[in-house]
């Protein structure tokens, strides 16, 4: 029965490549169609279950939209279809109770119908779930987690004759702020967003919508942690892409990419990530659009209306971010945040490794105040001109929960990661920094050429430098400081740049904002910008030196204050 089910047909069409998706989502594909073809001996598909989800979604019909009183059976997407199966009816093979999945994780751009396919599966639910159930939506704020509600209730009241227990007694009772199913006294419950309150509760299915315009991870984290006790738990995580790199779902979909790519292992999350593969030629390629809007491919009106909003972006700048953002799923800040480089940009300069044996590296300090976040960068350019860097960010010990808080950045985390390195107490060690400068050479094999510095904060750590390696102070104006930020936004916008994983230099970039003085010279703000820019500053000082010596050919432009 699987194999000529939607569900099936999509995914098998996917990994063919006979329908356009994009990588991820192709890897998502071939775990779930090896699971339908008995090839996963852990898992299997309840076709009992299938059947029963089936003959329910015949009977209800569509109660608005282009297909308006149509069969929902027959309006689902092939990618719906998969969400359905792979979160209701794949279980454990040594027990039929226990589903797989506790996580599914939708990642799909605007009108896609993920607020609709919700919907339906909160009605499946009301009937598949063991009695006295509790479902919860959670969104940024209580208009988004209410359109659930508004989505089934138009549902319920679209289908009065269907959804009635002996033709008389409604099955679902509709009030103010919840959704009764008096067949299984189970209960949908929309929830105001909360940073603190939305502890003690006991969902057996939550959804967390818009994700990516939460504060912080708690929503997530807060229903998850109310699942202890259910044996089926289950949730759905769902956004379109946002403006940031820093924000809670993009870790939900960095996790998900590290499973689906063999780098860690959850056989409980399953993810449809629906953002496009490359996103640099946007304006042009339709693939872009494919990838993003997989209900566009079945609907043409969709994929029409998309066009129109495509050209629109392109004529019209102020409306470019929330195209490329919510309709193409790209991280994208327009020009009105004055950002210094486009943070998709600095992301595709990502490798998984770079080789720095034998390399001459230039070194850029940014010690900053000594209560504050300082860093240091080292950059060179390979036979091909590419710049290589690595940045470390260096934090005051005793003051990380009072940043975390205050900067919502998990600096625990970089430390883990060894991005960032905790010294000190309120105040950062400077030692700490030296030290670590001192052992560059050693700990990357490489030889320091020179170190660049700013006079007001690190006369004193450069004086002790200076007595091995050959030091520079660099004028902290955008007349000295142009050059280097220009050349580095270059080479990141051309793919020259090279940086492995680190997200704390991505959100460093991310809050870099630029100011450009009366000559149009352009620098990097600290007090415009949106966030710490530290590892940038120590960057642009590294490139600074790499641009005097290895690009002009040798001849350092130092101006002393």
């Amino acid at each position: 029965m699987i194999k000529q089910h939607p569900a099936y047909i999509y995914a098998d069409n996917v990994v063919k490549k006979k329908v356009i998706a994009p990588k991820y989502v192709i890897l998502q594909c071939e775990e779930f169609k090896a699971v339908c073809d008995g090839k996963d001996k852990k898992y299997f598909v309840n076709e009992d279950r299938l059947e029963k989800i089936g003959k329910i979604l015949k009977l209800i019909r569509m109660p608005k939209g282009l297909k308006m009183n149509q069969r929902i059976y027959d309006c689902i997407a092939g990618f719906q279809w998969v969400l359905i199966v792979a979160s209701l009816c794949i279980v454990e093979t040594a027990n039929p109770e226990k589903r797989r999945y506790e996580t599914i994780l939708l990642e799909i751009a605007r009108k896609n119908g993920k607020t609709f396919i919700i919907a339906v599966l909160f009605v499946l639910l009301f009937f598949l779930e063991p009695k006295y159930s509790y479902f919860y939506s959670v969104a940024p704020d209580g208009a988004l987690s209410r359109e659930i509600k508004k989505a089934l209730e138009e549902i319920i009241g679209f289908n009065p004759d269907i959804l009635t227990q002996e033709g008389t007694l409604k099955m679902f009772r509709i009030r103010r702020d919840d959704i009764e199913c008096y067949v299984t006294s189970s209960k949908y419950i929309p929830l105001n967003y909360s940073n603190s309150r939305l502890d003690g509760k006991l969902p057996n299915v939550f959804l967390v919508d818009e994700v990516g315009a939460l504060p912080n991870s708690y929503a997530i984290e807060a229903m998850r942690s109310g699942q202890l006790t259910i044996l089926n738990k289950l949730g759905f995580v769902i956004s379109t892409k946002y403006p940031t790199v820093h924000n809670p779902f993009e870790d939900e979909v960095d996790y998900a990419k590290k499973v689906l790519d063999g780098h860690a292992e959850d056989e409980k999350l399953f993810a449809l990530l629906f953002e496009p593969d490359d996103t640099k030629m946007w304006v042009t390629d339709d693939l872009i659009l494919a990838q993003a809007n997989p209900l566009a491919l079945e609907i043409d009106e969709i994929w029409d209306d998309l066009l129109e909003k495509r050209k629109r972006a392109i004529e019209v700048e102020s409306a470019r971010e929330n195209f490329l953002t919510k309709h193409c799923n790209i991280i994208y800040q327009g020009a009105g945040t004055e950002t210094f480089i486009p943070i998709d940009k600095v992301k595709a300069c990502k490798v998984d490794s770079i080789d720095w044996t034998g390399r001459e590296v230039y070194v850029g300090v940014d010690l900053a105040m000594t209560n504050d976040n300082c860093a240091v960068a080292i950059a060179t350019a390979d036979d091909d001109q590419n710049i290589l860097a690595d940045v470390i960010a260096f934090v005051p010990d005793g003051r990380i929960d009072e940043k975390n808080k205050f900067e919502k950045i998990d600096y625990r985390r970089f430390i883990r990661e060894m991005k960032c390195i905790a010294c000190g107490d309120q105040v950062v060690d400077y030692a700490v920094i030296e030290d670590f400068v001192n052992q560059i050479e050693q700990k990357y094999q490489v030889t320091i050429k020179s170190i660049g510095y700013d006079r007001y904060n690190a006369l004193s750590s450069a004086q002790k430098w200076s007595q091995k390696y050959t030091t520079v102070e660099i004028r902290q104006h955008s007349d000295t400081l142009h050059p280097p930020t220009k050349l580095l936004s270059e080479k990141i916008e051309s793919g020259a740049f090279q940086y492995m994983d680190n997200t704390l230099l991505e959100i460093n970039f991310e809050n870099a904002r630029c100011t450009y003085d009366t000559n149009m010279n352009r620098y990097v703000n600290k007090k415009k910008s949106n966030g710490k820019v530290d590892m940038v500053v120590a960057l642009i000082n590294a490139v600074y030196l790499l641009n005097q010596d290895v690009i002009f050919g040798g001849d350092f432009f130092v101006q002393i204050v």
